[in-house]
């Protein structure tokens, strides 16, 4: 069997062959794993252009056996929660079209050392705001993972990729007839209310409030909300089966060579960049944890609507205990911040629907120690010395 996906520059490629067949393949052939970035792009034949033709026609000029529920799409293919899915696609036997800004990029050169990427990893060069690049990248394949976001709060940089993003899979989904679309939304989409009492059980029923997320100008979460809001209304729409998954901080061992932002939220504790911590508390759960969640909604016929990813909420006085613990030999911080206020008190929530699909979480100590890990076997945090 012969995996393929389509190319950026909209020309069918052979990314790998699986049972010493071959098919003949529409354009300039590429070296699997190496991208749609890179080498003579050639466009598409008339016959078969995108912008014209239909799903059912494009589909018949591409080997159905080697494509029909073995090809997906994962956008943003280079990020933290992206790279982890990649992965397991990978090791389940999936054929990857990976979208990233830059397939030559180093940031993303771990993707191709994967198992299995050098025969299944495909990945183009595509923009949010390009629907025309993500439709090329989605075109053929069986499901969509939307994991693609900017994480800032700088509004400008943060809405219109997420909102309009969002709004283009959906619509390229639609067109290209695929069968799932998973959307990595976020907590941040859930709880932020301030009117929610503290004995209240968070799940998958609540919605952050907009007007709240703009006056605290928490630009990432207002920005996610809407994005969720649109995706669903327009997969509605157009018919789009959409499944949702929303974790919260997300941390554990990068495969990826920068820091991300969930990261640093730990990286900072150990460096001796902060003297304090905050008298605040954050959900935490496992990146692996995350992109299983992705899998399992993607791969359950049952799975629908919403799953909040969460394993605990802590309050950073524990986080800094815990880090203590474990790397004593580490500046931690030891003392709060605002140390006249209450101590905040952990929201409860419930991730029954999560584990239902036979997610076991790792436990937060874990994920703490296996982040402090990664960031000392990366460079990006240096060895005590004895």
């Amino acid at each position: 069997m012969v995996g393929a996906g389509w190319s950026c520059g909209a020309a069918l490629e052979v990314v790998g062959a699986r049972g010493g067949g071959r098919r003949a393949k529409m354009g300039e052939q590429r070296e699997a794993g190496g991208g749609c970035g890179g080498g003579q792009r050639s466009e598409l034949p008339k016959e078969v252009s995108l912008i014209k033709a239909s799903p059912e026609n494009i589909r018949m000029t591409i080997d159905s056996s080697s494509v029909s529920g073995k090809t997906v799409c994962v956008t943003g293919a280079g990020g933290f929660i992206a790279s982890w899915l990649v992965k397991l696609l990978l090791q389940k036997g999936y054929t990857v079209i990976g979208t990233v800004r830059n397939p030559d990029d180093a940031k993303n050169s771990h993707l191709k050392e994967l198992e299995g990427a050098k025969e299944r990893l495909v990945l183009c060069k595509a923009d949010l705001l390009d629907y025309e690049s993500l439709l090329k990248a989605i075109w053929g394949c069986d499901g969509v993972f939307h994991t693609a976001s900017p994480v800032t709060d700088d509004p400008e940089q943060m809405v219109e990729p997420a909102i309009n993003g969002t709004k283009y899979i959906i619509n390229a989904a639609a067109a290209a007839g695929v069968r799932r679309v998973v959307f990595t939304s976020t907590v941040g989409a859930i709880y932020m209310d301030p009117n929610r009492s503290p004995d209240v059980i968070v799940d998958e029923s609540y919605w952050s409030d907009l007007e709240f997320c703009k006056n605290t100008k928490n630009w990432y979460c207002y920005a996610k909300t809407v994005a969720e809001k649109a995706a669903w209304e327009m997969a509605r729409e157009r018919g789009v089966n959409l499944v949702v998954v929303n974790p919260v901080l997300v941390l554990g061992p990068l495969l990826q060579p920068t820091v991300n932002a969930s990261i640093v939220h730990i990286q900072k504790y150990l460096t001796g960049s902060t003297k304090t911590y905050a008298n605040s508390i954050q959900a935490y759960v496992h990146v692996k944890d995350v992109a299983l969640a992705h899998l399992l909604v993607y791969e359950t016929p049952s799975a629908s609507g919403r799953y909040l990813c969460a394993e605990s909420v802590l309050h950073r006085g524990d986080v800094v205990e815990i880090l203590a613990k474990f790397f004593p030999e580490y500046p931690i911080p030891t003392k709060c911040k605002d140390e006249v206020k209450p101590r905040v008190k952990p929201y409860k929530f419930s991730n029954k629907k999560v584990k239902n699909l036979g997610l076991e979480l790792t436990p937060v100590n874990q994920c703490l120690y296996e982040t402090v890990k990664s960031l000392q076997e990366k460079g990006h945090l240096p060895l005590p010395s004895n």
